[in-house]
C-alpha cells in the first residue's frame, strides 16, 4: 500500500461510535443530510440490531469534533447471479472460483468526512486505514473485498473510483435489469468493491 498522511493516526483517535459519541460530540455534519441523519439518529440502532458497527475518528486537540464516521458490515459478493463478463471481471484472481458460490466482502453501509475537512488527505487516509484492517494477519476472517453502495452522484462515485473501486456493472441499464429496477426507474447507488487481494505481498 502507498504511504500516505499520517493525520489520522497522528492527531486523531480511532473509537467505536457508541451513546457517550453522540452526547459528547458536536453533531457530525459531513455536508450530506441522508448521511447526516444516519449517523445521528440511526447507527446506534443498526449496532444495536447487529446490522453494523460504526466507528470514528475524533481530533485529539479537540475530541467533541467527530473527524470522520463509517459503518461497517458482513457481506458476499454472490457471483453466481452475476453476468458471466461481471463475473469474470470480479474472479479473475481467485483461484479455484468455481468451487466458490459467494465470495466474502465487508461491506461499507455508510461514510462520511466533516465538511471542515474537505480537500484534506483525510477521506483518503479513512479509505486506506479501512483497506488496511482488513488484510491485517490479525483480522480474525477472510474478507476478500471491499463493496459499497455509493451513492449515484458524482461526489461519491469520484471518491470511490478514485479509491480504486470500479463499478460492478458496466452501466445503470445492466444494473437495474441485475437488482429487477425498471428501466424508467433512477438508480440512486451503484454498486463499487475493491479487491483486498492487491494489497497482499
Amino acid at each position: 500500500m502507498q504511504a500516505f498522511e499520517n493525520f489520522l493516526l497522528g492527531k486523531c483517535s480511532f473509537q467505536e461510535y457508541d451513546d457517550s459519541i453522540l452526547k459528547n460530540c458536536i453533531p457530525f455534519d459531513c455536508g450530506h443530510n441522508d448521511l447526516n441523519s444516519f449517523f445521528k439518529d440511526d447507527a446506534l440502532k443498526f449496532c444495536n440490531q447487529l446490522l453494523g458497527k460504526t466507528h470514528c475518528f475524533t481530533l485529539d486537540d479537540d475530541p467533541s469534533i467527530i473527524v470522520c464516521a463509517f459503518t461497517i458490515s458482513n457481506d458476499s459478493i454472490k457471483a453466481r447471479d452475476l453476468p458471466n463478463s461481471i463475473k469474470r471481471k470480479v474472479t479473475k484472481l481467485i483461484p479455484r472460483e468455481k468451487t466458490l458460490r459467494n465470495y466474502p466482502a465487508i461491506l461499507i453501509g455508510r461514510l462520511g468526512v466533516n465538511i471542515k475537512y474537505r480537500g484534506t488527505t483525510v477521506s483518503l487516509e479513512l479509505m486506506n486505514f479501512i483497506k488496511s484492517w482488513f488484510i491485517d494477519s490479525k483480522n480474525k476472517t477472510g474478507c476478500r473485498y471491499i463493496i459499497v453502495d455509493s451513492y449515484n452522484e458524482p461526489i461519491a462515485l469520484h471518491y470511490y473510483s478514485k479509491n480504486g473501486f470500479p463499478a460492478i456493472f458496466h452501466d445503470e441499464p445492466q444494473e437495474k435489469e441485475y437488482l429487477k429496477i425498471p428501466l424508467e426507474q433512477s438508480l440512486k447507488t451503484r454498486l463499487m468493491y475493491f479487491d483486498l487481494i492487491v494489497l497482499k505481498s
